[in-house]
Order: C-alpha cells, then sequence, then structure tokens
C-alpha cells in the first residue's frame, strides 16, 4: 500500500513538473537580436536632462517627439510611478602583495543585510561582489589601489578578504581603521559603476548625471536609466495636470542590464533585487481610479512582483520573495485588487509601515501585466532581459519600435533617448 502510494505520488510529481515546464515561455534569445551600431549608442549624456528626443508609441504606431513633451502625452488622471534608488560608488580596485589588480563590484550586503544599517558600519562588512581575476586571488589580504597615494585613503586602511565564492559571485569581507561608516569609505575610495558597454572610466560627469534627481535611498550598483531624462520643471508640468506622482525603490543590481548568454531564456538566472514599497504606497496604489505609469523597467518589475507578493498573502498568510518563474507556473484566480487588499491586511495586522522583500521576477512574452499600463523607458540592448519585457508590454512590437528608433537617429541605452509606451494586449 505504501509503496503504491509512493508511486502515485511521484507520477503526480512528473506530471506537475512537466506542466510546470510547458508553462514557461519556450523562447529563443536570438529571435531579440538587432544589429546596434556602435555609434549609435549615447557615450555622454546631453547638456540639459529633457532636450533628449521621446518616441511615443500608442495605438501600434511610433511617432517622434521631445522629452518636454511628456507631461502632454500621459493620461490627465494618471498615477507616475519612480524608482527613488540612489547609485552607490560599488566598483572598488584593490592590488595583490604581487602587484595583480584586483577589481571588486559589490553587489548586495551581507553582513548586515539591511542597506541602512550597512552603511552605518564601521569597522567591517560583507557584501556579494562580482569579483574580476578572481582566480589570481588566493587567500591573501588585498589592499585598496591608490596610485597617487592620496593620504586620506591610505588612513582609511581599506582592505579585503575573499570569504567564499558562489558560483559567478564571492562573499568578499572589508575591514578599515578610522572609524569612518560604511557610506563614507565607499564615497573615498569607490567609484560610479557606469555600464561597461561606454568603454570608457567614470568621469567627474557621471558623478551627477549617473544619478537622478529624486535618488534618496542608497543601494543600486546601477541607475534606474529611464529616470534621468525628468528635470524639475517636467515634474512640475505633470504635477499641474493632476497626475499623482509617487515612489517605490528597487535596488538595482548588476544583472539587469546584462545580456542573456543562454540561447534559451529559460536557462537565464535572474538576481535578487530588493524592493521596498509603503503602506501608504500601496492604498493609493489600491484607490486610484487612472492609469498606472511606470518610469523604468525597475519600476515594472517592483509594481507586477506586488501582485505575487499580495497572492503569498492570501494563501500562505504572509509574504515572500518573488521567484523568477512564479508568473508562469500556475494561472491564477486573484485579481489585483484582491492581492494589493492582501498585502494591505498583512502589514496592518503587523503594524509594518512598509515591507521590505526581494524579486527575481522575469518579464518575457506572454506575461500577464497586472498593475503597469504606460511605460517610460529607453532603449535597451539586444539580447537583454529588457528587451523581452518590451516586447512583452506592447505585445511583440518591439522591433517596429527599434527600427523607427534606428531610422530615426534616435540614441540609445542609459545616456540615450527614450520612449513612452502604451500598453497592448
Amino acid at each position: 500500500m505504501v509503496e503504491e502510494i509512493l508511486i502515485i505520488l511521484r507520477i503526480y510529481l512528473i506530471l506537475y513538473s512537466i506542466k510546470k515546464k510547458q508553462m514557461i515561455p519556450e523562447i529563443r534569445i536570438e529571435e531579440y537580436n538587432y544589429d546596434l551600431p556602435d555609434g549609435r549608442i549615447a557615450k555622454y549624456p546631453l547638456p540639459e536632462r529633457d532636450s533628449s528626443k521621446l518616441l511615443c508609441f500608442r495605438n501600434g504606431q511610433p511617432e517622434t517627439y521631445r522629452f518636454t513633451d511628456m507631461p502632454s502625452l500621459l493620461p490627465e488622471d494618471s498615477m507616475i510611478i519612480f524608482n527613488d534608488t540612489k547609485v552607490v560608488p560599488a566598483r572598488l580596485h584593490f592590488q595583490r602583495p604581487t602587484g595583480a589588480h584586483i577589481e571588486i563590484f559589490c553587489l548586495e550586503p551581507i553582513m548586515p543585510q539591511e542597506y541602512v544599517t550597512m552603511f552605518e558600519v564601521t569597522d567591517r562588512c560583507r557584501w556579494k561582489c562580482i569579483v574580476g581575476n578572481v582566480k589570481r586571488w588566493k587567500n591573501d589580504t588585498l589592499s585598496l589601489y591608490n596610485p597617487l597615494e592620496d593620504e586620506a585613503i591610505k588612513e582609511m586602511g581599506l582592505c579585503a578578504d575573499l570569504i567564499e565564492r558562489q558560483g559567478e559571485a564571492s562573499i568578499v569581507e572589508f575591514t578599515w581603521a578610522n572609524g569612518a561608516p560604511f557610506s563614507k569609505v565607499l564615497e573615498l575610495c569607490g567609484s560610479v559603476p557606469i555600464p561597461p558597454y561606454l568603454n570608457r572610466d567614470t568621469e567627474e560627469i557621471d558623478l551627477e548625471r549617473y544619478q537622478t534627481l529624486y535618488a534618496r535611498f542608497r543601494g543600486s550598483v546601477a541607475a534606474p536609466t529611464a529616470g534621468l531624462h525628468f528635470t524639475d520643471a517636467v515634474l512640475e508640468n505633470i504635477k499641474s495636470k493632476g497626475i499623482t506622482v509617487n515612489t517605490v525603490c528597487l535596488h538595482v543590481g548588476a544583472g539587469t542590464f546584462l545580456p542573456v548568454k543562454s540561447s534559451r531564456v529559460a536557462e537565464h538566472t535572474m538576481h535578487r533585487e530588493p524592493f521596498v514599497v509603503t503602506l501608504t504606497f500601496l492604498k493609493g496604489l489600491l484607490e486610484r481610479t487612472g492609469k498606472v505609469v511606470a518610469v523604468g523597467t525597475t519600476s515594472v518589475r517592483t509594481l507586477e512582483s506586488l501582485y505575487y507578493v499580495g497572492v503569498g498573502c492570501i494563501e500562505a498568510g504572509q509574504p515572500s520573495d518573488v521567484d523568477q518563474w512564479a508568473p508562469y507556473s500556475r494561472d491564477y484566480e486573484y485579481t489585483t485588487e484582491e492581492a494589493i487588499s492582501a498585502l494591505i491586511s498583512y502589514m496592518e495586522s503587523k503594524g509594518l509601515n512598509e515591507i521590505q522583500l526581494g524579486t527575481r521576477i522575469i518579464i518575457v512574452p506572454g506575461f500577464r501585466f497586472r498593475v503597469v499600463d504606460v511605460l517610460v523607458t529607453n532603449f535597451h540592448q539586444p539580447k537583454s532581459t529588457l528587451l523581452l519585457l518590451i516586447s512583452a508590454f506592447v505585445a511583440g512590437d518591439w522591433k517596429r519600435i527599434y527600427d523607427y528608433a534606428l531610422a530615426n537617429d534616435f540614441r540609445f541605452l542609459s545616456y540615450g533617448d527614450s520612449s513612452v509606451l502604451f500598453r497592448r494586449g
């Protein structure tokens, strides 16, 4: 009898596994490739943030505007949502006693785990990092590379020890001697990690322009670049139309902008990115009457993750991180209002004013959007998860948009021009 039950259970698990695999979209990344000449990549920002071109895609048709036209293109009763994360100077250069250079790129805090606490510690901390030239790093302690012999950096005495390797990432412990908070350590010793496709070192202009005007909470290693175009004047014009302005916070990881290396998207692994939303924000989202405008793909991933967090509250009684393939694992019968309401109820029952979770969500063609109606975003790299998100949002019309942008001299990637896309499907 026991053996029969075990056999039935194995069959059930096999069938469930097959069904789950069938629900994960079968997508070949080569289908999301396009020719991007190097000359079309914006290596530097324009003199004025809002002087960029703006592509509006509405009712299946692309049109050319200026970014200053943005307020006139948005529905008057909408809610626009920004990601107010702040980029930190997370790239550090060290050297071994042999003189070999080792680059360390901080991804997310491990000890302490909370960002606020991490930036306040005064002697040691641990981060999950991407380490360049890691094979040359043995068990020796690294000292900060200081070619200009800067005395303030010398006094900091910043050192790094390799604790363990975790696949492509490594756990690194930093120690320093002068009692400064780690935020000051990074400010003095680190550099802003501008995207590698710019093919240049960080320059003075990047310290200001690779940061949104509304950035508040430190933690990102890459900027939510769709927000780089917004100026005080554009924001005021948006508010004057009666559009509600709100924020979420998702700390952007380096993996966000990396091309998909596997031929099948199902084999690609998304990195966890932490996000924070407030109770006040969730209530406003639930009570809105108009469309939701997300500024940037990071805002989209946060907002769409909220549905699955709410489902967890309904089914498990508590929220949890959002798995990469959760949206595709089964059909969900709950409405968006039910999911958000469940999350609100959970937070109220625990006396929480905000909630901090993580998401690995991947948005690809076949994804069902639950929250976002309009997307403000830049033009993204070929074969990237961001391009997959765009395709999902415009029901596969990404090629028409990108062909139009290439034919009309739009500038691409982080410092490039922008687009406002109205969801199809």
